[in-house]
């Protein structure tokens, strides 16, 4: 299995970024996915996905209202839609993919089973 993320760039505050994570040797389709986010210095975070049960994404309270997650099946795709950015969001994006994760275990980085090679987003005037 093998994920691509990619849609990064630098942005001003209060822009918007869409980034891309293209699965291949796997459907996405009955697989849990998510967003993880990384800042310098920082430990990886969760900002968001969804459980393989469900379609509705979980998202941090941080990023509510300003980013959304989505998914294209048929394009094996999954999105997170980022608007209003802060300078806080600077960060290299991950995205993750398992087949076997449970609910609770979501926002744990080492519960993924697949990783993206992360696309750096730089929010900054």
């Amino acid at each position: 299995v093998q994920l691509q993320a990619f849609g990064g760039g630098l942005v001003h505050p209060g822009g918007s970024l869409r980034l891309s994570c293209a699965a291949s040797g796997r459907t996405i389709r009955a697989n849990s996915m998510a967003w993880f986010r990384q800042a310098p210095g920082k430990e990886r975070e969760f900002v968001g996905g969804f459980h393989r049960s469900g379609s509705t994404p979980f998202l941090v309270d941080s990023v509510k209202g300003r980013f959304t997650i989505s998914r294209d099946n048929a394009k094996n795709t999954f999105y997170l839609q980022m608007s209003s950015l802060r300078p806080e969001d600077t960060a290299t994006y991950y995205c993750a993919l398992s087949s076997t994760i449970i609910r609770s275990q979501l926002e744990v980085s080492s519960s993924w089973s697949y990783w993206g090679q992360g696309t750096t987003v730089t929010v900054s005037s």
